[in-house]
């Protein structure tokens, strides 16, 4: 996604304010998945959509109760709230007065005013990539779906509670072990999201090919794994260093603000992976797998 289509999905936000909009609509303004606009808008603004809609909402229903007559339960009504008293709770927690408040002088009120994006180019950082052409893969994994909007929801928390999850149960080691001794990498495997759809699902699996024992795989799918299939694709590869996940998610918000624009690819609506390697590089967390195109 480009800086250009993340403008103008922030202009068609401002544009329709009033308007009973989410971050799906913003997505299909853009011609984008709501799962690829939510995750690209979040990583590079700092906040979803959705967020930022609320926040001017709530910046124009401050000035609109401090410079005209209209009522909290009219002001409820035109920014998008069922009730006084949810517009009032969010209000609150947003400005730190009430609307009743906001109607005098000397109340304390926050200005969020809309987003221009810029692109601003700081030389001496290095971002290391190659470009690799994979064809149709096969995997059997542990797959949950997940709302689109969980990595900024519970920050972040659900999938990682998930791992932790499937490892408590040991459901994860008796998988690696259909894989022969040194390739037992294990993957997280991301799905792409069609319009209209409020869910992704993402598995935690393993390789299958001519290093994993196949007569066993049928046990495992009739106790709930699943086979994950990818299709042909050219993906960009990054290797992420750190102690934890946080370094990931450093390196897709570096995806989306330094390695999109400067080099004309995007990323495509194909599975998208992280390999955790059984025998991997010094400090290395994971290596992030995006399928792109230019």
């Amino acid at each position: 996604m480009s800086i250009q289509l993340i403008q103008r999905a922030i202009c068609y936000m401002e544009e329709h304010i009033f308007e009973d909009i989410n971050y799906a609509q913003v997505a299909k303004s853009v011609h984008m998945s709501s799962y690829n606009f939510h995750r690209t808008f979040s990583f590079i603004v700092g906040m979803t959509a959705n967020e930022y809609i609320r926040k001017r909402r709530l910046t124009l229903a401050a000035m609109e109760l401090q410079t005209t007559d209209i009522s909290v339960i009219d002001a409820a009504c035109k920014y998008g709230y069922e009730s006084p008293e949810s517009f009032s709770k969010a209000f609150s927690r947003f400005h730190g007065s009430t609307p009743k408040q906001a109607k005098h002088k000397g109340a304390k009120l926050h200005l969020f005013n809309p987003l221009v994006i810029k692109i601003t180019l700081e030389g001496g950082s290095i971002m290391d990539y190659k470009i690799e052409h994979k064809e149709c893969q096969q995997f059997l994994a542990l797959v949950r779906p997940f709302s689109n909007e969980t990595s900024n929801d519970d920050n972040g928390h659900s999938i990682p509670d998930f791992w932790s999850e499937c490892f408590e149960k040991d459901l994860i080691e008796p998988m690696k072990l259909l894989r022969s001794e040194g390739k037992r990498d294990l993957y997280g495997l991301c799905s792409p999201v069609k319009d209209n759809e409020t869910h992704f699902n993402y598995g935690i699996g393993i390789l299958i090919d001519e290093d994993t024992d196949l007569t066993k795989l049928e046990h495992f799918t009739k106790n709930g794994y699943t086979i994950w299939k990818t299709e042909p694709a050219d993906y960009a590869v990054f290797k992420c260093f750190g102690p934890d996940g946080d370094c990931l998610g450093e390196t897709w918000s570096k995806f989306f603000k330094e390695f999109v624009p400067q080099t004309g690819y995007t990323q495509t609506d194909d599975t998208d992976y992280e390999i955790y390697y059984e025998h991997g590089e010094k400090d290395l967390f994971c290596e992030l797998w995006v399928p792109v195109k230019q």
